[in-house]
């Protein structure tokens, strides 16, 4: 059965075509298995929060009618400005609006949170802009520019709030950089969510074509809620598709945990438990709740232009197993910089399993895909990541990401990175093991290499599923290799930086290649310290291996103007080119990769596959699809074979950021 909403319709409609519901929420609160929610285009200020699942034979399916037509938004808008200064406007806004959830009074804070606890959930918007938050009356009239601002002059419009308790009011004072705010669109955020159930277990809905923004969202780190502007909240088979996302004050869309009171930033209220112990009781904890294949995950993301969001694009902590994020352009995350801390990228997932991320763009993101925890049967293929890097000229936040393409982390694989195109500075931070990288362009290098696990142990799989088969520690190593392109495009200096957790600064590496595995053991080096023919294995004189750094593979991979390979490289290339170029070039609105790097490329590498790459060490689990099934490595970036030779031009998505890919 099809509903009908119409913003313009009667408050008596019934869905149906003549008398259409005026709010999807309406709409929400009937649909059965089967139904087409018809949304005509329009304002809809309002969190939908569906009350019935669909089937996986029978989907719920809310569509705006006209693309992008239909507009879902956490904002009201305010008219209700007086001057009080040269520069500042103030409206008061009585509590009684916000109900039991008050962005004004609620502040971004939480576990892995690492920068100040200044800023609120809430924010003003100008035209569609956000304003900056200041944390005092005399900041937001004088409008300094923030030096962490990755957009300075934008900076100069800023926010303060403060409550009126003898009024119960909340004030919101604006300075608009002499803008007359009678004559502009001025809204403030005053709901938590536009798009997302209430309760657990409301699976197979279809969300498509809507324009979704500008939601009070709060900071969603690994056990906690994790809420997101639009989500599954903890159900299964979602598809989120052709909708424009942005303005969320943290999370875009969140493929995230559930509420469980008891372990909800257990960290941040009582201290007594590190934040490591409680993301390992999550996972424990999350299979009593349901934490299965066949109740939870299996979503799909895709064709949607997802930016402009404080903390991640898309995030989510266990709930988005078995998932497929593609064909999304994803950028301008975290540009403000006005949030710090451990849960921030263009997509941040914690246990990935059996999670593929493909053909996505993603740009001007403070890191660009982190897999954190568990990324087990992930696969990262296809995509184009570059500008994923703090510009020059901004300092970096106390308590800010590091940047780089893509953040592996703690997890034991196999997580798979294959076809990918790597431009940013920095490619790939490898904390971790288990990770096989097969025919991606690195133009970035590699860091944290061997570091920044600590004596973190964390939980494998019984593979292609949720149930945990053991836990350990990160040994680091297990890696693979194979024809990777290595090019030395930025420069190889050092660079200091401050640390994201602690105040202290370190030096990272900008050398490009795989050189930095240089102490770690080929597989013949690594397994003759274990007596295979022995029926009674002395324990004791084999434990030091049992801990020691595990072997690495490489094959084929090409290392140019200046990239540097290790000792293990086996049949590399090393062509001497003192003019390559790789870079994008905009023509007639789509994005190339103009390089002549395949005028000095030899077509001599062989064919790998899922029988070359063998397992990851730890879950004892090939490098696969999550149906089971082998992969071979016959496809490049486009999906056709690859001409190793030429001059080529590669066609890519368009940057025009108003439209999904």
């Amino acid at each position: 059965m099809n509903l009908y909403v119409n913003a313009e319709a009667g408050r008596d409609g019934d869905g149906s075509k003549d008398r259409p519901f005026c709010r999807i929420s309406d709409a929400a609160r009937v649909a059965a298995p089967g139904d087409v929610v018809l949304v005509a285009p329009g304002i809809y200020r309002e969190n939908v929060a569906p009350l019935h699942a669909g089937r996986e034979d029978a989907r719920i399916t809310y569509q705006s009618t006209e693309p992008l037509g239909a507009v879902i938004t956490g904002a009201e808008p305010v008219k209700d400005w007086k001057k009080v200064s040269e520069h500042l406007y103030v409206t008061r806004i009585p509590n009684s609006t916000f109900g039991d959830y008050n962005p004004y009074t609620t502040y971004v804070y939480g576990d892995w949170f690492f920068a100040k606890r200044d800023k609120h959930t809430g924010c003003v918007w100008e035209n569609d802009a956000a304003l900056y938050e200041a944390d005092s009356l005399e900041a937001c009239e004088r409008g300094d520019v923030s030096p962490y601002s990755w957009n300075p002059e934008a900076s100069r419009k800023k926010w303060y709030t403060c409550q009126d308790p003898e009024r119960d009011e909340t004030l919101i004072y604006a300075n608009f950089g002499g803008d007359n705010p009678a004559e502009e669109r001025i809204e403030i955020t005053v709901r938590r969510e536009c798009f997302l159930p209430r309760e657990n277990g409301i699976s197979w809905i279809t969300v498509s074509g809507f324009n979704i923004n500008k939601a009070a969202t709060t900071w969603a780190p690994p056990a906690a809620y994790q809420d997101g502007m639009i989500g599954p909240h903890w159900a299964k088979g979602w598809i989120i598709e052709d909708c424009e996302i942005w303005g969320s004050k943290c999370a875009g869309i969140s493929l995230g945990k559930y509420l469980d009171p008891d372990n909800d930033h257990f960290f941040t209220r009582h201290h007594v438990k590190s934040p490591t112990q409680m993301e390992r009781d999550a996972v424990c904890r999350g299979q009593y709740h349901g934490w299965l294949k066949e109740k939870v995950g299996s979503h799909i993301v895709r064709r949607c232009n997802i930016h402009h969001c404080e903390q991640g694009g898309i995030i989510g902590r266990m709930g988005g197993v078995f998932s497929i994020i593609e064909d999304n352009h994803i950028h301008h995350i975290n540009n403000m910089m006005e949030l710090g801390g451990a849960e921030i990228a263009g997509i941040k997932m914690h246990a990935a399993i059996d999670v593929v991320i493909r053909r996505n763009h993603i740009h001007h993101c403070t890191m660009g895909i982190w897999t954190d925890w568990e990324a087990q049967g992930t696969r990262i293929t296809q995509n184009l990541l570059h500008d994923n890097q703090r510009p020059a000229f901004a300092a970096q936040l106390p308590g800010g990401m590091m940047s780089q393409d893509l953040f592996v982390e703690v997890g034991h694989g196999p997580t798979l990175i294959d076809n990918n195109v790597l431009l940013s500075d920095v490619s790939l931070r490898f904390a971790t093991q288990g990770v096989a990288l097969v025919h991606n362009l690195i133009c970035g290098a590699f860091t944290c290499v061997g570091d920044g696990t600590g004596d973190r142990y964390t939980p494998y799989h019984i593979p292609h599923r949720t149930e945990v088969c053991g836990f350990m520690t990160i040994l680091h190593g297990d890696d693979r290799f194979y024809n990777n392109i290595f090019i030395q495009k930025w420069p190889k200096d050092p660079v200091v930086l401050r640390s994201d957790s602690r105040d202290e600064t370190f030096s990272e590496n900008r050398k490009v290649g795989t050189f930095a595995f240089d102490g770690y053991p080929t597989y013949a080096e690594w397994i003759s310290h274990f007596d295979m023919d022995s029926d009674l294995p002395d324990m004791a004189k084999l434990e030091p291996w049992h801990r020691s750094k595990l072997p690495v593979w490489m094959e084929g991979n090409a290392y140019l103007c200046g990239a540097e390979a290790a000792h293990q490289e086996k049949d590399g290339q090393f062509p001497e080119q003192k003019d390559l170029y790789v870079r994008l070039v905009e023509e007639q609105g789509a994005l190339h990769l103009d390089t002549n790097l395949y005028d000095v490329l030899q077509p001599s590498c062989r064919m790998v596959n899922t029988e070359v790459l063998g397992k990851a060490f730890e879950p004892d689990e090939p490098y696969e699809n999550p149906d089971g099934t082998p992969i071979r490595f016959d496809r490049d970036f486009s999906s056709f074979p690859v001409p190793l030779q030429g001059q080529r031009r590669q066609r890519f998505l368009s940057p025009d950021p108003s439209r999904s890919p």
